[in-house]
């Protein structure tokens, strides 16, 4: 048992009740410098939840937005698959204008082709469009399929005997 009167109380233990006693307890001067810390240690946790709330917002905002900035139907030129499909069909066109320019290719012959081209581009334009500006793999051999055979027929129409 203690030999201490109520009166005669450790420091240690005025101290474990500082949050409970108000300012009859503590003095004016301790409930100011007490009333000063609540304050700093709520206004500072005031500002790390706004910071972490702006931080927050601001990396959503990145990731909901395209690396490239394409959009549906916009052409990414940075996407490779996109220039690749693209510089083919521009080689194939110059292909069938030389073919037409060299008198190779008849009007009929080259109404066809055209017509197959433009079906591929359109195919090009609805695949990106699904996809923000890109193309996956899988409509990349799809379109190179189509490719392929309109550069056969190319070939055999313009070494075709008349």
């Amino acid at each position: 048992m203690s030999n201490r009167s109520a009166s005669q109380k450790l420091p240690s233990q005025d101290l474990r009740n500082l949050d409970h006693a108000g300012p009859s307890k503590l003095g004016w001067a301790a409930a100011g410098v007490f009333t000063h810390m609540t304050n700093k240690i709520t206004n500072l946790l005031l500002v790390l939840a706004v910071g972490g709330l702006t931080f927050t917002g601001s990396a959503a905002a990145q990731t909901s937005t395209s690396t490239s900035g394409a959009g549906p139907g916009v052409v990414d030129p940075g996407h490779p698959r996109v220039n690749e499909v693209n510089q083919r069909e521009q080689n194939q066109q110059n292909r069938i204008a030389n073919g037409v320019k060299n008198g190779k290719l008849t009007p009929q012959q080259t109404s066809n082709l055209e017509k197959r081209e433009a079906s591929v581009e359109n195919r090009e334009k609805k695949d990106m469009a699904e996809h923000n500006g890109h193309l996956t793999k899988a409509e990349q051999r799809g379109i190179n399929r189509q490719q392929n055979r309109i550069s056969r027929s190319i070939y055999k129409d313009k070494h075709e005997q008349k």
